[in-house]
C-alpha cells in the first residue's frame, strides 16, 4: 500500500488540511492518508495568545475532521509518545508497523529548503518518500535531492486555501466566524467546549 501522512498541531484542523490530503492522495494515488496530531511541533513556537487547545481537545477535532472518509485516518502516536514530535522518530514507528508498505510525508513546499535541518533527515529519506504541496509565496520547483542523499520528492501541483490556524485561532477569541473554515463537527465540538475563547473571557492563556 501508498500511505501518507500529514503531520501538525492542526490547532484547530481546518479545510486546509483536508484539502492538502485530498491532494496528496489524488496526485500520488496512495491509498489512504493518515493525520498525525504533534505533541509539540519542532517548526515552529506556539503562539501564545489566543490559546491553544489541549492535546485531547485537538486530537477529537482531527477525528471529527476525517470522519466519513473512509481513506482518511487518524494517528494519536505522537501526541501518546508526548515530547517534541520528530518526524525521524514516528517514521521509524510505522516503518516498523508497516515493513511492506511505501510510506509518504506530505509536507509544504516552505518546509522544503528547511529538510537539511530536520533531525535525522538521512535516516528519513530512507525511510519515507517526500510528497511537496505549493504554498501561497514559496516557489513550488522541487530540487533533485536538495543535498540529501537518496531524497526522493514528489511535486503536487494545485490550489490550496489560504487558512491559517493562527488567524483561526484569532478570530475564534475575537468572537469572529470560523464556520467557512472549518468542517461543522470541529465547529460543533469548538463550540461546545468553549475553545480557544479563555483570553476574551479574560482567563489565563497559559
Amino acid at each position: 500500500m501508498k500511505i501518507g501522512f500529514l503531520g501538525g498541531s492542526f490547532d484547530p484542523v481546518h479545510f486546509g488540511h483536508l484539502a492538502a490530503a485530498r491532494l496528496a492522495r489524488e496526485q500520488c494515488r496512495l491509498d489512504r492518508v493518515v493525520l498525525l496530531p504533534a505533541a509539540s511541533s519542532p517548526s515552529k513556537a506556539r503562539d501564545i495568545a489566543p490559546p491553544a487547545a489541549s492535546a485531547g481537545d485537538r486530537l477529537d477535532m482531527v477525528r471529527a475532521a476525517a470522519g466519513g472518509e473512509d481513506w482518511l485516518e487518524v494517528s494519536d502516536h505522537e501526541l501518546r509518545r508526548g515530547g517534541v514530535s520528530y518526524a525521524i522518530e514516528s517514521a521509524r514507528h510505522f516503518r516498523a508497523s508497516c515493513p511492506d508498505d511505501r510510506l509518504f510525508w506530505i509536507i509544504g513546499s516552505d518546509l522544503l529548503g528547511k529538510l537539511s535541518l530536520w533531525r535525522g533527515i538521512d535516516e528519513l529519506a530512507r525511510l519515507v518518500e517526500f510528497v511537496v504541496l505549493h504554498r501561497p509565496g514559496h516557489a513550488p520547483e522541487v530540487a533533485a535531492d536538495g543535498g540529501i542523499p537518496g531524497l526522493r520528492l514528489y511535486p503536487c501541483a494545485g490550489d490550496l486555501p489560504r487558512i491559517s490556524s493562527s488567524e483561526l485561532r484569532a478570530r475564534l477569541c475575537e468572537g469572529r466566524p470560523v464556520e467557512a473554515f472549518v468542517p461543522q463537527g470541529v465547529f460543533a465540538l469548538i463550540r461546545e467546549r468553549g475553545l480557544y475563547r479563555r483570553a476574551a473571557a479574560g482567563g489565563d492563556t497559559g
